[in-house]
């Protein structure tokens, strides 16, 4: 058997194995099998590794010192399949991503500053910066804090990821059919209307009511209807054709289901939530199932689309709640906010600051197996 160093942690409400990049065989093909071996895929108990056969759970970062001078980290996500041998690196995870800034300082990447470290973040597969505010003392980063996140239990020190660079991550263009509503003919559907938006994550948002939805729906309702996944695969696949991602290796673009709130029962904590305390309520559909909380980048997507005059999600919003600097989105299993701003400059709409914040915390580094 084979061992490599690896640490565990929890971004915001995922958990990854974060590797040293030079723990990892560089042929690219070799990094692979050796990932999938340590998450115990493809099977869907990943019983024989470190997944813990959720979407949320089966992700791997890798780090290593910054490729270029105006970073301080270089950071791939990945995305490691739960029943199929494949790993995404097309995107990367905002949850995740919160995760880096304390393992960076933590593994003595990045020099601690007190009170706070800005960590730049080269995002080298997707080729795009972020940059993460991260708490020290005494040269660590500090886990311990009174900041709550809805989908974690119990509090934090808050970490705030600016993703102001994010327009166009992944397919190039903030509006990848150049228009801010499309119609979608669907097989099993019909016609629909869609915004297709692609900022920190590239995500296609539709009415609750086109679906036939009502909003108090939970992730298993979701996930036993296999008709609707049908139609929400059918959905996402189909943009995906048409802005040429491939079809099956793919998980974007992201399937965002809104609506104007109502009130609905967190999934973990089996609280009811008051329509009053979201100006949107979105639910995202992956090719693994629902997201049971809400992604970080899918935050900023949907905070985007909310200033773009013209999409689905901003007709869905009062003037007043469209004039605010913060929208708080309402998921499975909360509320999550992010600060969202832009304007409108000959018809194209400028992305100029887009923060969410999470927390995150170290549990554990030792020796993987394999």
């Amino acid at each position: 058997m084979k061992r490599l160093r690896c640490v565990i942690m929890r971004g915001g409400t995922s958990k990854g194995v974060f590797f040293h990049e030079n723990e990892l065989p560089q042929d690219l093909r070799k990094r692979k099998e050796v990932i999938l071996r340590v998450f115990g895929s493809p099977d869907k108990r990943q019983i024989d590794g470190l997944g813990g056969a959720d979407i949320l759970t089966s992700k791997v970062a890798i780090i290593s010192p910054p490729s270029r001078k105006d970073a301080d980290v270089d950071y791939i996500f990945g995305q490691v399949w739960i029943e199929e041998p494949e790993i995404y690196f097309g995107a990367i995870c905002g949850n995740i991503s919160a995760a880096v800034g304390p393992f960076a300082i933590d593994e003595g990447l990045v020099r601690a500053e007190e009170p706070v470290t800005n960590v730049r973040i080269f995002c080298r597969n997707i080729n795009r910066f972020l940059t993460a505010e991260v708490e020290v003392r005494n040269g660590k980063a500090v886990y311990e804090g009174d900041f709550r996140i809805d989908g974690v239990p119990g509090t934090g020190s808050k970490i705030s990821l600016d993703y102001s660079d994010s327009a166009g991550f992944i397919t190039g263009h903030l509006l990848p059919t150049g228009k801010r509503l499309d119609v979608l003919e669907i097989n099993g559907l019909g016609k629909i209307e869609a915004s297709i938006i692609d900022a920190a994550a590239f995500a296609v948002f539709v009415r609750a009511s086109d679906l036939g939805l009502k909003g108090s729906e939970s992730p298993d309702d979701f996930d036993n209807d296999k008709s609707l996944l049908s139609i929400l695969e059918e959905i996402r696949v189909t943009i995906a054709k048409q802005v040429n991602l491939r079809e099956k290796s793919e998980i974007q673009p992201l399937v965002a289901i809104v609506q104007k709130p109502v009130s609905w029962t967190n999934f973990v904590s089996g609280d009811t939530i008051m329509a009053e305390e979201a100006d949107i309520l979105s639910k995202v559909y992956t090719p693994f199932g629902m997201h049971k909380a809400y992604p970080g980048t899918g935050s900023v997507v949907t905070g985007a689309a909310a200033k773009m005059e013209g999409t689905i999600v901003n007709g869905l919003l009062s003037q007043a709640q469209k004039m605010k600097d913060t929208l708080v989105i309402g998921h499975f299993s909360g509320v999550m906010p992010i600060e969202v701003a832009g304007r409108e400059e000959e018809g194209t709409f400028k992305l100029e600051k887009a923060i969410t914040y999470r927390t995150a915390r170290r549990i554990m580094d030792g020796y993987v197996y394999i």
